[in-house]
């Protein structure tokens, strides 16, 4: 046996000692060392892939948004919101191709707008290193962004208003409301110019949503029975699961929304600084969630999970304008502000009687604007007063030109659904597939 072993052994050795010959023969033989990136090429690299993984997680948003409004609309109406979500998204990729992404950063100039016609991408193997990034990776980035700021509209007058005309406001706002406004400040336009600082779209994605959504609601009126002599008649959502469900998709989404924000991946500086912008967003969240949660306890003696939602929600728009800079107690400032903000302007509108099923223009108009006028309280390049203008300059353009195209909308194809089919439910009157058709009529007596 030992005998054997010895062989074994003997055998083995003689078996490595060839194999580091041949070893030895093919390294003298092998070729130089690859070249390594250079630095420009590695940045070019990460920027790159910081857009396109920003750009995935944007996109999730609208799953984010999709189930969020399924499961805060009733259950007569949930296939409908599905339907609007995937629609408008895909609408607003081909408006922001078409023209949109040139009106907004192309030739702008310190001005008001950019030129119109489709964006040209790199060619096929492109190594264009003066920009920095890919084209295709910073043009998909934008437009998810582009698709954010419909999906607010949606929320807010689900229920009652017909697809066409929502479709067609979407082509409006995706194709030239947005960019053109987009184009005052992302674009080096005039508020640019002035100094006005929003990094990740508090005022330009989320508050000319909700400046859109406020527009329409005025316009399209109430669900019926929502407001009666007796007061607020509520209308539960189908599904708090559902609902939940799309805010944590629509919270994970937002690292991507403002951490890619930072537009470059290719220094340890950048790495930090999104680590950091990742931080805050979380925490500023995390803090309008417990507001919330607080407030309605104390004020109805019983928590509202659809506050606690949007509490959360509210937080993170809150801090999209600045997640950089803060503090992580200013984060914390900032988001429970977006709680506040939640709890007290949900009541608030409907003593005004504006109609907004989801909370959207609390969370996105109102939050929106909360986080960018207080961006100079940790960021010392922005002023207040700058601010101040480019809230209102937003509000303005959005609101106003929105309101006409709502106008026209209305006076010509119409934009609210008959007494019937809203009655009904849209998703019998005008998608023909219900969500639910197997389970009970539940919320749709409500």
């Amino acid at each position: 046996m030992k005998a054997t072993l010895k062989l074994a052994g003997t055998a083995s050795l003689a078996l490595l000692a060839a194999a580091g010959a041949a070893l030895a023969q093919d390294t003298a033989a092998a070729p130089e060392a690859p070249q390594y990136a250079l630095a420009s090429e590695t940045a070019y690299i990460f920027n790159t892939l910081l857009f396109l993984l920003g750009g995935f997680l944007v996109m999730w948003m609208a799953a984010g948004f999709a189930m969020l409004e399924a499961g805060m609309v009733r259950a007569k109406n949930v296939s409908m919101q599905c339907l609007k979500n995937i629609t408008l998204y895909s609408i607003a990729g081909l408006m922001f191709w078409i023209t949109g992404y040139n009106l907004m950063y192309t030739g702008v100039d310190g001005g008001y707008i950019g030129s119109f016609g489709p964006y040209a991408f790199d060619a096929v193997g492109g190594n264009a290193l003066d920009t920095g990034y890919s084209t295709a990776s910073d043009w998909f980035f934008q437009m998810v962004f582009c698709a954010t700021t419909a999906s607010i509209v949606s929320g807010t007058l689900a229920e009652r208003i017909k697809l066409w005309p929502f479709l067609a406001f979407t082509v409006v706002l995706t194709g030239f409301i947005y960019p053109v406004a987009g184009s005052w400040e992302w674009g080096a336009g005039w508020l640019d110019g002035m100094g006005f600082s929003d990094f990740a779209g508090s005022t330009l994605v989320h508050s000319v949503g909700g400046w859109a959504a406020l527009a329409g609601a005025l316009v399209l009126g109430a669900r019926t029975g929502k407001y009666t002599a007796n007061g607020v008649h509520p209308m539960p959502g189908s599904s708090m699961p559902l609902a939940t469900l799309g805010t944590f998709i629509l919270w994970l989404g937002w690292f991507g929304f403002n951490g890619a924000s930072q537009l470059a991946m290719g220094t340890i500086g950048d790495v930090t600084d999104i680590s950091r912008i990742f931080a805050n967003t979380n925490m500023a969240a995390a803090a309008g969630v417990v507001v919330a949660v607080i407030l309605t306890q104390v004020l109805y003696k019983k928590v509202d999970v659809t506050m606690a939602l949007n509490g959360a929600l509210a937080g993170l728009v809150s801090i999209t304008a600045e997640p950089l800079a803060p503090s992580v107690w200013q984060a914390v400032f900032i988001g429970a502000v977006g709680g506040v903000i939640v709890v007290f302007t949900v009541p608030l509108l409907d003593k005004l009687k504006i109609d907004d099923v989801v909370g959207a223009i609390p969370v996105h108009l109102v939050a929106g604007i909360w986080g960018t006028l207080i961006v100079p309280l940790s960021n010392s390049d922005a002023s207040y007063s700058v601010q101040i203008i480019g809230i209102v300059a937003y509000g303005v353009f959005t609101f106003v030109i929105s309101l006409v195209v709502w106008m026209i909308l209305k006076s010509t194809i119409g934009i609210r659904a008959s007494a019937e089919e809203e009655a009904l439910g849209l998703d019998k009157a005008e998608v023909g597939i219900e969500a639910y058709p197997e389970f009970g009529q539940g919320s749709q007596r409500v």
